[in-house]
């Protein structure tokens, strides 16, 4: 199976316009991404962009761009356009977020483990939540699983709920998971979802990936150890300056 990475990257963030030409420790955000991403086993790694300010910083550092629609409402649509773009025929995709610098090759290869399953259409992925806040925070999205790791169902709101439970006891006594903003998709089932109207669930909760669900499309999830940085905000990048120094001392 050839699967390649997908890396959405627009310039026009609202709350942090040129993102992907901040600047961590001498390198830019967008090149830490395609860097991790490299290191990982796909076949080959792309940068969706809408502008020739960040196209021209990916070819400076030798990796490969396409140009997309500046209007697109999800990086999964990003994705769908970017693989009709691309000259060789790949079988599946992995959305990499554009604004996770330090990305574990290793959570990337999971997914690759799991779209090359025959019956899995997508895949994402989970940590464990043992953090009280994280676990009641409409910011962090949980996900419920069942015994084979397909996904159930996310909210904003901490699921599963438990009952004659008090808040402080709900980690304590429950699994909870967090939904790691990473997936995977055969080529087919790409094009599908990116075809789709928005779904009722999808709209009360604001999140994508109810849509697939409600469709009655599976999606696989691993679960991973590693903590990623993402970085939303201006304020953000003193957070990964910081991990930069303590974990890229090497790098040339």
């Amino acid at each position: 199976m050839k699967v390649v990475g997908i890396i959405p990257s627009r310039y026009a963030s609202t709350r942090f316009p040129g993102k992907p030409l901040a600047m961590i420790k001498g390198k830019t955000m967008i090149r830490r991404v395609c860097e991790q991403a490299w290191k990982s086993k796909l076949d080959a790694v792309v940068v969706a962009t809408d502008d020739m300010r960040i196209a021209d910083e990916v070819l400076s550092f030798g990796g490969q761009y396409v140009l997309t629609d500046p209007n697109h409402q999800s990086g999964t649509d990003r994705c769908r356009e970017a693989l009709d773009m691309l000259e060789t025929q790949y079988d599946a995709v992995v959305n990499i977020q554009g604004d996770e610098p330090f990305i574990d090759p290793r959570q990337i290869n999971k997914l690759v483990d799991l779209i090359a399953m025959e019956d899995t259409p997508l895949a994402s992925l989970a940590k464990r939540i043992d953090d009280e806040d994280d676990l009641f925070s409409p910011n962090v999205v949980k996900v419920v699983m069942d015994r084979e790791g397909r996904a159930l169902y996310f909210s904003r709101n901490p699921i599963p709920f438990m009952r004659n439970r008090a808040r402080e006891e709900w980690l304590e006594k429950g699994d909870f998971y967090q939904h790691v903003g990473i997936y995977a998709y055969k080529a087919e089932a790409l094009r599908r979802v990116a075809a789709m109207s928005p779904s009722r669930l999808e709209m009360a909760e604001s999140l994508e990936q109810l849509r697939w669900l409600e469709n009655g499309l599976t999606i696989r999830m691993a679960v991973t150890d590693f903590d990623n940085v993402a970085i939303d905000t201006p304020n953000d990048l003193a957070k990964a300056e910081r991990f930069a120094h303590r974990h890229c001392d090497s790098e040339k």
